[in-house]
């Protein structure tokens, strides 16, 4: 949205269009200073720097052209919009070669044009330097992050302690949950990553986030994710209080950066946020498979959701769901690595299977391990995450 409270310049040697134009801008909104040539209208624009510049062309000292080539080599954002008598189409063509963000033609019959230009100027200038300043900040977050994956670029094997350094606890218990996981790589270092923590005192996160290709590249952007979650948590919390924000919220956070960053790699990962006092728990999937899997009561099936890939497309959404937890339960995530090991020639097939499986190892991580033989696996061609969230069980 623009600025109705915008400070602008308008310069013409003409005082009864001067006037005139700075009366109609003022009851709309706008706060306008006025000059009557260039040299005044230059003085007053480095003293007070407004939003817009309105000029002439034509005018005695400095010209309209002269002044746009001025106020661009003092490397202003304000943009300039020309209003004069002279419709010469190379004072046109010049004009906007320098610089001016409209051309209009005097005389001005209907005044709304004007600010509507001057509108739609403003909101282009703001869009601009909300860009630049989002650029800036890209920039550090990258330098940041490239300090960070050193150490992963000069030695594999001190990149692989690093990964797992970023890893949480397992088992780690909260408030009667337990969570536990394992990560096997395909290669010496994982492009799967877990990690659960605690956002506050009655909440508690967790995701699975499987990130394309294989090997470094794809490690480093688990590093990354972690850096991200890490960030968004701490500057959530500098306002005191932690906000509401849901599964969704990160996995559109995390959309928006690795898209900015071009790392030409994207995301399947799914998340959660458990609520302890209403013991619910609130999901989003972003185009993760195999999806979730809940146990209880002997019995296991999938959560539902969908969702795009994370980092892939800009104009992705998410949603969330939300269920209410049982009081004895297992939640089972897992990377698309596991598909390898599950019977079945079609992906219907393994889908169908997966349940019967995690309800025969009981939902616990240790009876995966040996339902999948996990523990005397050889080469795999993809990483293989498994997170398991419990409570109760036996």
């Amino acid at each position: 949205m623009h600025n109705p409270s915008a400070k602008l310049l308008i310069i013409d040697d003409d005082e009864a269009v001067r006037t005139s134009l700075a009366a109609y801008l003022e009851d709309s909104g706008f706060t306008v200073a006025q000059a009557s040539n260039g040299h005044q209208g230059l003085e007053i624009f480095q003293q007070e720097h407004p939003d817009l510049v309105i000029c002439d062309l034509r005018m005695p000292q400095i010209d309209g052209l002269e002044l746009i080539r001025r106020i661009g080599e003092l490397n202003d954002t304000a943009p300039v919009i020309v209003v004069s008598g002279a419709g010469v189409m190379n004072d046109v063509v010049e004009a906007l070669r320098l610089g001016a963000a409209d051309y209009l033609i005097k005389p001005l019959e209907d005044l709304a044009v004007l600010e509507h230009s001057i509108r739609r100027a403003l909101d282009r200038a703001r869009l601009r330097h909300e860009n630049a300043v989002y650029s800036e900040r890209l920039e550090a977050t990258n330098r940041e992050l490239q300090a960070s994956l050193h150490l992963l670029q000069e030695d594999q094997d001190a990149g692989r302690q690093v990964q797992i350094s970023l890893l949480p606890d397992t088992p780690w218990t909260a408030d009667g949950f337990s969570f536990s996981h394992q990560i096997i790589p395909s290669l010496y270092l994982s492009g799967d990553f877990v990690d659960y923590f605690r956002l506050d005192d009655r909440r508690i996160a967790f995701y699975l986030a499987d990130v394309s290709g294989h090997g470094a590249s794809s490690a480093f952007v688990t590093v990354l994710l972690k850096f991200m979650t890490t960030r968004l948590l701490y500057e959530s919390r500098r306002g005191g209080k932690l906000p509401e924000f849901k599964p969704s919220d990160v996995l559109g956070h995390i959309n928006r950066g690795l898209i900015n960053l071009k790392l030409g790699k994207h995301v399947t990962m799914l998340g959660g946020i458990i609520d302890l006092p209403t013991d619910r728990l609130t999901y989003s999937i972003g185009g993760h498979l195999p999806l979730p899997v809940l146990y209880q009561n002997g019995q296991a099936e999938y959560l539902q959701g969908r969702g795009l890939p994370v980092g892939l497309f800009e104009e992705a959404t998410f949603e969330d769901r939300e269920i209410q937890l049982p009081e004895a339960f297992s939640l089972t995530l897992l990377s698309d690595g596991i598909l390898d090991l599950l019977p079945g020639e079609t992906l219907k097939e393994k889908e169908a299977a997966l349940p019967r499986m995690i309800g025969a190892a009981g939902g616990t991580l240790e009876g995966l391990r040996q339902t999948f033989g996990l523990n005397e696996l050889g080469d795999m061609p993809d990483d293989i995450a498994l997170l398991v969230l419990s409570r109760n069980l036996e």
